[in-house]
């Protein structure tokens, strides 16, 4: 108890001193910030530290970052961090149940809610995002962008030799597969691990639909029923039109698209960081150098997911935090970073503020995240909580060593129950 309302002086006195306005030259010391953006993510987490560097001109900052897609190696430096009470000032995690199912509920982030007041957030960010950064009434971190994941990338002049329409359902897909592979091109492009399964999250999402993946969640769908079963079915049939048995092991997802961009393969599932990449490193236009369309299925249904930064608790430099979340929650930090990362700002003032710094499959997405049906994505930590999302793996090995349907689905079901994830009927 004592330890709370310490932190609770802590921070109000340290919203204090931000809340009059960002820059801060009284700010000293260090600022560390742990990411995964490094490589071609990392010019957008840059702009970000150069403007907060502007404002701040005295605090250090120490860009920890850890290389991996999805952050996948992060998060496990990151526990032993966490665990090991050697907690980074503030560190990147994906909105929802990656954030409040694993360090909020074991009491290791500090309740944001006074700043959300002092910065004026609680009208800035949609309810829905709020809600899933709200545990037990406190809101514990900030939302710097909004991510598609469910978007099937392609080559125009690819499409366009193959005499092929990008398909908007799976059957028109598997369809085209055939005479895609007959042309020497690889249908669909995955690569190391996790890209395999962000593409099950989108043909799972094309099979069952925006209610029947909500479904999973809240108990309404049967994790081994015959939906689920379909999904596996559909899977596998879709990674028979895949590199998967050959090379994709050994491809990065900026690799895989490369693929797409070269004309070696037809299409890629990727989250719209890949837009970012084609954009701000391969310098290509949207809808000329690359396009882009909802997943199969799953036209009018956007799956989201967003990288967000909170306070640990024991974070050394309190004061540097709260300032840096200040920044990223801000019209100017939304706007310096989203543009290069190729994804929306979750503050709802940021695209208005400054239209033209959004091209147009970013002004799309914008389009979309305010009209289409709105679904959490799994392998991004918006939908189950981490428990779910890391024995999700063994399913996956179960299918792809098995190629059993049944197998998976009942698998699934498992880890339901052992995770507590999907829903009270579970």
């Amino acid at each position: 108890m004592k330890k709370a309302l310490a932190l609770f002086l802590v921070l109000a006195l340290a919203l204090t001193a931000v809340s009059a306005g960002f820059a801060q030259d009284d700010l000293s010391g260090e600022l560390e910030i742990f990411s995964w953006w490094a490589g071609d993510e990392g010019p957008a987490l840059e702009a970000l530290i150069t403007l907060f560097n502007e404002q701040n001109p005295n605090v250090e900052v120490i860009n920890a970052t850890v290389t991996g897609g999805s952050g996948v190696n992060a998060r496990a430096v990151l526990k032993t961090r966490m665990l090991g009470g050697d907690a980074p000032d503030s560190f990147q995690v994906h909105a929802g149940e990656e954030l409040t199912g694993t360090w909020v509920v074991a009491g290791r982030m500090a309740d944001l809610t006074t700043l959300y007041q002092e910065q004026g957030w609680m009208e800035a960010f949609p309810a829905d995002l709020l809600d899933l950064l709200t545990y037990e009434g406190g809101i514990y971190s900030v939302p710097v962008n909004i991510h598609r994941s469910n978007v099937m990338w392609y080559n125009p002049a690819t499409v366009e030799s193959l005499g092929i329409a990008v398909p908007a359902t799976m059957d028109e897909f598997l369809a085209a597969c055939p005479a895609i592979q007959e042309a020497g091109i690889t249908p669909l492009v995955v690569g190391e691990a996790w890209t395999v399964n962000h593409l099950w999250e989108s043909v799972a999402l094309g099979v069952l639909g925006a209610e029947g993946w909500n479904g999973i969640w809240t108990g309404e769908t049967d994790p081994a029923g015959a939906e689920m079963v379909q999904v596996f079915e559909t899977f596998g049939q879709v990674l028979a039109c895949s590199n998967l048995a050959e090379d994709a092991a050994g491809l990065s997802w900026q690799q895989a698209i490369d693929k797409v961009v070269a004309g070696e393969a037809a299409f890629n599932i990727m989250g719209d960081w890949a837009a970012g990449y084609m954009t701000t490193t391969l310098g290509l236009e949207p809808g000329v150098g690359f396009g882009y369309a909802p997943t199969p299925g799953a036209v009018g249904t956007f799956m989201w997911l967003s990288d967000s930064f909170g306070l640990p608790v024991d974070a050394a430099n309190q004061a540097n935090t709260l300032a840096w979340l200040s920044l990223l929650g801000s019209v100017d930090g939304q706007n310096a970073f989203n543009p290069l990362k190729g994804s929306i700002p979750a503050n709802v003032n940021a695209v208005a503020a400054a239209p033209d710094l959004y091209n147009a499959y970013l002004q799309s997405a914008a389009a979309d995240w305010s009209s289409n049906a709105l679904v959490g994505s799994l392998v991004h930590g918006a939908a189950a909580n981490e428990r779910f999302m890391g024995d999700f793996n063994q399913v996956m090995e179960i299918y792809l060593s098995s190629g059993s349907a049944e197998a998976a689905a009942s698998a699934m079901a498992a880890i339901c129950l052992q995770s507590g994830a999907c829903g009270s009927s579970m």
